[in-house]
């Protein structure tokens, strides 16, 4: 794995075809984009929508790991926490919010250790991790707990791994709803089967949001980061959605949601994904 952070081409391809050999790269522009993106007030990140979809349009350039190292926990950079805007809710909706954006992005993910429960200092070498943070029910327990489910979906889900550095496996349904600072996305295995992404990166909840998809039945929702499971406000869809005949986002069929704040939602076709 190649941590790199030029615009070298090729460094994740075969020698013989004039790369460097690595099996995967650093996506170093992800990183730097997203946590700009994320360390914003919500209510400038209208005005750039772009730190989080540009990313799209060379995500399959390389074979890219996504990489919170411990570069960005240190040297007075701030802890995942501190990274983001607002009170201590707010810190750490946000935070979930960005975990369930990293883990459903196309590419491999590297989280260095202490951010999975978001400990509050940077990380040190000459000391343990805060592991004493765990030690009662809260913030942290619900941002590890997030970062396990997040694991264990991905690991039973195969449109979140099998096509992740290939086009085939991700598809806009509205990538430029910079107004609401909302995106929606579809991930695809190759099967033909997939999941639905959408985030809502305000702290405004959004009743009735409509979202494509390719097809009818009942989705459930299989992550929702506003979880009280998670430390979130509980606000979602009761776990399960019908789809509805009303073409949308150039799907011939829709689902009407409710965004919660702050948050995302990753959603199936019921059946589709093992349940546990």
């Amino acid at each position: 794995i190649a941590e790199e952070s030029t615009a070298w081409p090729l460094v994740s391809r075969p020698v013989e075809m004039g790369g460097l050999g690595f099996t995967m790269k650093w996506n170093m522009g992800w990183m730097n984009d997203a946590l700009r993106y994320f360390a914003r007030d919500p209510v400038h990140r209208r005005y750039h929508h772009n730190e989080i979809t540009f990313s799209l349009m060379y995500a399959f350039s390389e074979n890219f790991v996504l990489p919170i190292s411990h570069d960005e926990v240190v040297h007075g950079k701030g802890s995942m926490p501190e990274k983001m805007p607002g009170d201590v809710w707010q810190k750490f909706a946000n935070l979930r919010a960005f975990y369930a954006y990293m883990w459903t992005h196309p590419g491999k993910k590297l989280l260095f250790m202490g951010c999975e429960f978001g400990q509050w200092r940077e990380w040190s070498h000459d000391e343990a991790l805060d592991w004493h943070l765990l030690s009662e029910e809260g913030w942290h327990t619900g941002l590890q707990r997030l970062v396990r489910d997040l694991n264990h979906l991905v690991r039973q889900t195969p449109p979140l791994y099998e096509l992740d550095f290939s086009p085939e496996g991700f598809q806009w349904l509205d990538p430029d709803d910079a107004e609401h600072s909302t995106l929606s996305y579809l991930r695809w295995g190759r099967t033909g089967r997939f999941v639905v992404v959408v985030l809502n990166l305000t702290p405004v909840p959004r009743h009735g949001w409509r979202v494509g998809v390719p097809r009818a039945g009942r989705y459930r929702e299989l992550i929702n980061t506003d979880s009280a499971l998670y430390g979130g406000s509980n606000l979602g869809n009761g776990g399960f959605v019908e789809a509805e005949a009303v073409p949308w986002h150039g799907m011939p069929y829709s689902l009407q949601l409710v965004l919660p704040p702050l948050a995302g939602l990753i959603l199936a076709p019921e059946g589709e994904i093992p349940a546990d």
